[in-house]
């Protein structure tokens, strides 16, 4: 069994597999099989030291990379060993820990899991019960501190606020674990911060788990924050065996809290910790390699690792400069169809990148112009769809009669008469007595005009949490879409109506295939799918994607569009070294996305709503080398001599000039956005005319003549 598991392995896999015990560090370059490392070290530990299954837990970051690490397992090891594995996600771990240990935290075991919108209305209804005003103090802006100060182990009683706005967070972040707990609820980072705590206060627990799990393997590590460091280091505190696989230049989500120092906090906190390096990479050509290590090589206090491949050296990187964005998004329509027409790739195998959303309007125009299917991900996620959440809301009031915010979402939909002031009764009612809100329905004490509508509405709730053990959860679903007058008020006869049913559908598909698992286990899972998790990977079309959203998938082809300083690097990183340190991290990463052919393309102009400006081309072009290169990266010196100069042509006199324009000075304009003005002047920029109005409002803008819609009053 020793030799198969070893069939696949180079040296430096062979190396970390067999590692001795103890605290593991294995420093995975992009493409190197850091899954297939992390597999065989079970299957090692499994076949080879004999380790019993339950007593191994394996965290993984998404649920994709679980199932791809248990099918792996079930093939290795056989699916009955594998199966007795503690292998899941951070949260799904946490969750389970959770629901077995939930009366020590203070939570019922059917504790509702809320997502990022209930999280939001949490936070308005916190706000709203401390007379705070949520447009002076917006409510996004202050979910996201919560989150952060959860990420860090910042308790509410802990934080420190040393702002008006921290004060205000404080109270806000009170207001709002109350409002958690009296709905029986907890948010994705209270599974982690709870589960941290119950270790660290309750010595029985803590004994149990530690004495239960002598190897703790974690995947992705350059991506835990502090909570979730904390934990595996709490898990694996008795026997020491931990064995991390991370790369911590591939670290890009310091957004939602990962901290790539946590790679220097191992090391100083684990004095006798071994590191393994994974150099070969498996996936690009040496060209695409060195172009990427040349662009990180400049982050500072970073560990080295010199990657190569046995692919060859491939085609030279493509840079080119577009004229706009329009022209940019027209360059990658036909390229790409010089590669499928050369059959250089076929459409699925095409990625295009960029480092925000907003970039991608003139990507799909293109991909729309040309009668070209594509896959966007990242927009309109099937779990974010209205119907979905209705539908979920209703199962969730069911689970957990105690979740007062999914209730508020389906109490009137479809409408049956009950307003949010009814509500707002209700659940101040329920609170008020320390009860759920079926509890004061079923004692029947709310009158109004309102209250044949509320009697009803609560027979039927308490019927389906009667019909909760007896029915699966398909046929739940089906008798509370029937029972509710949902389906009936889905299906209006509209396409519109037909679309959202049909995504009804999809998710009753997703119901049946759990069988006759319980609830709590559909809405469980449910909860924790992430959205790079719903990639169609069947699909045969160009994928459209952030960079962000690019982690651990790979293409054949990958453009790479907006190289340009102010969006990437991204403006916000200008004066923020760690910010700076992480695009270029994130450029590194979409790099490394590209098995053969790499296109970097950057636009001479860029603008948004018809407001145009000349670009600086990203410094990360810089870095390239010029004999990897097919085009010319112009540095961004060079290009900001030429913006000046055109500065200087474009602010002359309209009198230097002879060519005709439509636009002339004097003329009064109106533009969509920006009302109306008169122009200063209007130059012929190529087959554009650029026009530089004064608008009422006393601002000076510079605009498209043909992309902009400026009108002539």
């Amino acid at each position: 069994m020793e030799a198969k598991l070893f069939d696949n392995l180079n040296p430096a896999q062979r190396k970390a597999v067999e590692v001795k015990d103890g605290v593991v560090l294995v420093i995975a370059g992009p493409g190197s099989g850091k899954t297939r490392v992390l597999t065989s070290r079970v299957a090692y530990l499994l076949e080879v030291r004999q380790v019993y299954p339950y007593r191994i837990m394996a965290v993984t970051f998404t649920n994709k990379a679980a199932r791809e690490m248990r099918e792996r397992l079930n093939r290795m090891v056989g699916v009955a060993r594998a199966s007795d594995l503690m292998l899941g996600t951070f949260h799904s771990i946490c969750a389970r820990i959770l629901r077995r240990e939930a009366a020590l935290i203070g939570v019922d075991r059917d504790f509702t899991i809320y997502d990022a919108d209930d999280q939001l209305n949490v936070v308005k209804a916190a706000l709203s019960e401390l007379n705070l005003d949520e447009k002076k103090y917006k409510p996004g802006a202050i979910h996201h501190a919560i989150g952060a100060s959860k990420n860090e182990l910042i308790w509410p009683e802990d934080f420190k606020p040393d702002t008006y706005f921290n004060e205000i967070t404080r109270r806000v972040y009170e207001k709002y674990n109350a409002i958690l707990r009296a709905n029986n609820a907890l948010d994705f980072d209270d599974l982690l911060m709870e589960s941290v705590r119950l270790l660290q206060q309750n010595q029985g627990v803590r004994d149990k788990m530690q004495e239960r799990y002598l190897h703790v393997l974690v995947d992705e590590f350059q991506d835990t924050n502090i909570a979730q460091y904390t934990l595996v280091n709490l898990i694996a505190g008795k026997h020491h065996n931990l064995f991390c696989v991370g790369d911590p230049d591939q670290s890009i989500y310091k957004w939602r809290g990962a901290d790539y120092r946590n790679v220097k906090r191992l090391s100083d906190d684990h004095a006798d910790l071994t590191m393994v390096a994974l150099d070969q990479n498996y996936r690009s050509t040496q060209t695409i390699l060195d172009s990427a290590m040349a662009v990180i090589k400049k982050n500072p206090n970073r560990k080295h690792i010199k990657l190569f491949t046995e692919r060859g050296q491939g085609p030279k990187v493509v840079v080119r400069e577009l004229f706009n964005a329009d022209e940019e998004a027209q360059y990658v329509i036909d390229t790409i169809n010089e590669l499928i027409g050369q059959q250089a790739a076929q459409a699925g195998d095409i990625a295009v990148m960029y480092r925000t959303n907003a970039q991608s309007r003139a990507i799909e125009d293109a991909f729309v112009r040309a009668g070209m299917p594509y896959k966007l991900v990242g927009a309109t996620r099937f779990y974010a769809r209205k119907e979905v959440k209705d539908v979920l809301a209703y199962l969730r009031i069911v689970n957990n009669p105690a979740d007062s915010i999914s209730l508020q979402r389906i109490i009137n939909v479809p409408p049956r008469g009950i307003g949010e002031k009814t509500f707002a009764i209700l659940d101040e009612t329920a609170r008020a007595n320390g009860m759920t809100s079926l509890e004061v329905l079923k004692q029947g004490k709310l009158a109004g005009r309102s209250a044949r509508a509320l009697a009803d509405f609560s027979s039927l709730w308490q019927q389906w949490v009667r019909l909760r053990d007896e029915l699966n959860v398909g046929q739940l679903f089906e008798h509370i879409l029937a029972a509710s007058g949902y389906r009936d008020f889905i299906q209006d006869g509209t396409e519109e109506g037909a679309d959202r049913w049909a995504n009804v559908l999809e998710l009753r598909s997703v119901a049946e295939a759990g069988g006759d698992a319980p609830l709590s286990d559909f809405l469980n899972d449910v909860a924790l799918v992430s959205e790079s998790d719903n990639l169609e990977e069947t699909a045969n079309a160009p994928v459209l994607l952030t960079l962000h959203a690019a982690k651990g998938l790979e293409f054949r082809c990958v453009f790479i569009v907006g190289l340009e300083d102010g969006i990437l690097p991204h403006s916000r990183s200008f004066d923020d070294p760690e910010e700076m340190a992480e695009e270029r991290r994130l450029l590194y990463v979409g790099i490394t996305r590209a098995k053969e052919r790499l296109y970097l393309l950057r636009a001479f102009r860029r603008g948004m709503w018809g407001a145009s400006d000349v670009t600086s081309p990203s410094r990360f072009l810089d870095d390239l080398p010029r004999d990897l290169l097919d085009g010319k990266s112009r540095k961004n010196a060079e290009v900001q001599a030429e913006i000046t100069s055109w500065k200087s042509i474009v602010r002359a006199p309209l009198s230097n000039y002879s060519l005709t324009t439509e636009f002339k000075a004097g003329d009064r304009v109106y533009h969509q956005k920006f009302g109306e003005g008169i122009v200063l002047r209007s130059v012929r920029q190529r087959d554009d005319e650029e026009v530089e109005v004064s608008f009422d409002d006393g601002k000076t803008k510079r605009l498209s003549a043909s992309i902009s819609g400026l009108k002539k009053v």
